[in-house]
C-alpha cells in the first residue's frame, strides 16, 4: 500500500505562500528561465522538502524566499506580508556553513545575536540554551576546525534557531556528510523541529532524505523549474531510512523524478544529432 498521496491535506494556517513565481536570468547566450509559475502554500508549522534534478531552481526558489533574490515576476507573501528582503523572520542554512573559525562555538551561536543588538546577558543563556539544544554544551569553548562536519552542522543550526526565526530554509545542508551522520543528523533535526514546530523549507537532491523528513515532498521539473508533483507523506513518525515502506515510498518519488533527469541527457543527444 502507497504511504503517500497527491493531493495536500486541508490548509492549516498558511505561513508562506508564493503566487506565479517566475525568476529568469540573463546569459551570454540570451534569457534563462530557472523558475517558471511557481505556485505554493506551505503551512505554519510544516516540514516542506523540495526535490528535483540539478539545475532545476531548488536553491534558486530557497534565495527568493529568503529575499535574496527577487521574482521576475510574481509574488511571495509572509504572513499575508510580501516577501521583498531578507528578514529576521527567515534564516538560511547553506551547505558551506559560514561558520567564523576565529571564534569559539559559543561565539559563533552568538553572532546573530550580537548582531540584532541582543545584551550580553541574555546572549550568553540563548545561546547556551540552544547549545543544549543540539547536544553540544560540552563544546561551548571548542573552535570550529576542532568538530567533525556533523558538530559544525549542529552549531550552525544552533546559530540559525538562536535567533528565533519563524522559518528555517536549509539548502542541502547535509550533503557533504557520510551516511552515518546524516542519519544521526535526520534524527536531530526532526527532534528539534518537533520540540520548536519551526517552519521548515529543506532543499535536497536526495529523494530518501525528502522522504524520512518531509510532511510533504514537492518535486520540480527540469529548467525551467515548475511544480511537477507535490507528495504528502502519511509514514508515521519516527521515520527510518532503511524502513521497507520508507523505501517503497521513495521509489514512487525516484520515478517521477526520472522522467526529470533523464530531460537534459535526451535535450544534449538530440541537439548533437540535429547537428
Amino acid at each position: 500500500m502507497s504511504s503517500l498521496t497527491q493531493t495536500a491535506p486541508a490548509t492549516v494556517k498558511c505561513k508562506l505562500r508564493l503566487e506565479g513565481v517566475t525568476r529568469c536570468f540573463k546569459t551570454s547566450r540570451g534569457t534563462l528561465s530557472a523558475l517558471e509559475g511557481i505556485n505554493l502554500e506551505i503551512r505554519e508549522g510544516e516540514f516542506l522538502c523540495v526535490v528535483g534534478p540539478s539545475g532545476c531552481g531548488k536553491s534558486t526558489l530557497l534565495n527568493l524566499m529568503a529575499g535574496l533574490d527577487r521574482p521576475t515576476a510574481g509574488e511571495i507573501w509572509m504572513d499575508g506580508r510580501r516577501v521583498e528582503a531578507p528578514g529576521r523572520d527567515r534564516i538560511v542554512i547553506f551547505q558551506e556553513l559560514g561558520l567564523f573559525p576565529w571564534l569559539t562555538v559559543l561565539e559563533n551561536v552568538e553572532f546573530g545575536l550580537r548582531m540584532n543588538g541582543v545584551g550580553r546577558k541574555e546572549r550568553r543563556a540563548r545561546a547556551q540554551h540552544y547549545l543544549r539544544l543540539v547536544h553540544l554544551s560540552r563544546f561551548e569553548t571548542s573552535y570550529i576546525h576542532q568538530l567533525s562536519g556533523g558538530m559544525k552542522q549542529r552549531v550552525a543550526l544552533a546559530r540559525s534557531l538562536a535567533t528565533e526565526p519563524d522559518v528555517l530554509l536549509m539548502d542541502e545542508p547535509f550533503a557533504a556528510l557520510d551516511a552515518q551522520t546524516r542519519d544521526l543528523l535526520h534524527e536531530e533535526l526532526e527532534r528539534i523541529w518537533a520540540e520548536t514546530r519551526k517552519t521548515i523549507i529543506f532543499v535536497t537532491h536526495n529523494v530518501r532524505e525528502a522522504v524520512r523528513l518531509g510532511d510533504r515532498v514537492v518535486l520540480l521539473t527540469f529548467r525551467p523549474g515548475r511544480i511537477k508533483s507535490e507528495f504528502v507523506m502519511t509514514l508515521p513518525r519516527p521515520r527510518h531510512l532503511e524502513d521497507p515502506d520508507l523505501a517503497l515510498t521513495a521509489r514512487e518519488v525516484l520515478a517521477q523524478l526520472r522522467e526529470e533527469i533523464t530531460k537534459p541527457v535526451e535535450k544534449e543527444y538530440n541537439h548533437e544529432e540535429n547537428h
